[in-house]
């Protein structure tokens, strides 16, 4: 084997590790200025909510009840603009954070269960289906972190 062959591997070989660190590392800049892919399944939320509810909540509440506070919750959520349509592959540009405020919320949950046929016995079942609701985006990947206190 003459020494241009084995100079010419060592530069192919070093063309092709410097054209794959590059292709690579192109995708993964792409790949973290997108969305990741979250899949929101109803049915998937309500079993999650009513697993890590308080066990008083789950008492008073029957999977139905749970089901139309979620999607009570989501239209909520829709109304303020935030589930947006199409966020597959799209770039995140959050120039003004989204601040989700639980009273509010509450207020709107507690009008719609009424408006929905949902019995609550005990309003606090309202904030405990919040909570949890919140805590299966946070799994999911679906909700950012909180807001700072001022």
């Amino acid at each position: 084997m003459s020494i241009v062959t084995v100079l010419f591997a060592l530069v192919s070989a070093l063309a092709v590790f410097v054209i794959a660190a590059v292709v690579v590392g192109r995708e993964a800049q792409r790949l973290d200025m997108v969305a990741p892919r979250v899949i929101y399944d109803i049915d998937q939320a309500a079993e999650y909510v009513v697993r890590v509810l308080p066990s008083s909540a789950q008492a008073r509440l029957t999977m139905e009840e749970v089901r139309q506070l979620l999607l009570a919750h989501l239209s909520w959520l829709n109304d303020k603009g935030l589930t947006p349509l199409d966020v597959t592959d799209r770039v995140q540009n959050i120039s003004v954070p989204v601040v989700v405020d639980e009273n509010s919320l509450t207020a709107y949950l507690l009008k719609e269960a009424t408006r929905r046929g949902v019995d609550l016995l005990d309003d606090v079942d309202v904030v405990h289906v919040t909570d949890a609701h919140m805590a299966y985006f946070a799994a999911i990947g679906a909700v950012g972190p909180k807001a700072d206190q001022i």
